[in-house]
């Protein structure tokens, strides 16, 4: 069975210029981000999550909300697997697949063929899956000749369209996203809306951050909301929702 189970995580970045920092700064840290303390070598630290606990099972859509410096994207790059807890534990079943940085591992000197090989290993998957994968991701990135070119050649949205077209071949069990995912020309955002829907209709639990009311309540039954790197509140969607937004 696909689970996340997180018990007491919390999330420390010591920062070691603070010293030189003014106190009029970390008042403006502390206001808008996690908490300000030290640890027991007496550096300064952010605590970016503090003492989460939180238990994600098959079928949870679960909606991340808070203001910016919340702890949203810690939280999700700790359930990624891109950070480890400072302390606390974390368990998770299933294979996950996180769409933070779809542009990850991208080498802008090797060709868009070579990029396809270079990201699916990063994203796990061996040779032989990559080879299966292959004409679908060069089908649905519509680059054509160019990707036997330079990444560095390519314009920005092209360069998107082949970073998407890698990371969203994946039929992942937890999926992760920090902000739904649709990128390029308006020709290719409906592609790429139409790729999103059918990964989030497959995977068994769904993560996602977001600033935007209407896609939390249309995709998930269920959000988070993180105020300093706590939970302040959990529960299903449309309680949350009007109580983060306002009615």
């Amino acid at each position: 069975m696909t689970s996340i189970t997180l018990e007491n995580v919390s999330v420390d970045f010591p920062i070691y210029n603070a010293r030189t920092r003014s106190l009029k700064n970390h008042v403006i840290s502390l206001a808008t981000g996690g908490t300000i303390g030290s640890n027991a070598e007496g550096h300064v630290i952010i605590r970016g999550l503090d003492a989460i606990s939180v238990a994600l099972k098959e079928g949870d859509r679960v909606g991340l909300v808070g203001h910016n410096g919340s702890g949203k994207t810690t939280l999700l790059r700790v359930m990624s697997g891109v950070y480890h807890p400072t302390s606390g534990n974390i368990a998770i079943r299933g294979k996950c697949t996180s769409l933070i940085n779809i542009s990850l591992g991208i080498d802008p000197e090797a060709t868009g063929r070579q990029n396809i090989t270079i990201r699916g290993a990063l994203l796990g998957f061996t040779n032989s899956e990559m080879e299966f994968h292959r004409k679908a991701i060069e089908d649905f990135s519509e680059l054509g000749g160019f990707l036997d070119m330079p990444v560095r050649t390519y314009s920005t949205g092209m360069h998107l369209r082949l970073a998407f077209a890698i990371s969203t071949v994946v039929q992942p069990e937890i999926l992760i996203m920090d902000e739904w995912l649709a990128t390029g020309d308006e020709a290719f955002k409906d592609k790429a809306n139409q790729r999103m829907h059918e990964l989030v209709d497959q995977t068994k639990i769904l993560i996602v951050a977001s600033h935007s009311r209407d896609l939390l309540l249309s995709n998930c039954n269920r959000i988070i909301w993180l105020e300093h790197g706590r939970v302040r509140m959990d529960g299903d969607a449309e309680t949350v929702a009007a109580a983060y937004f306002g009615h």
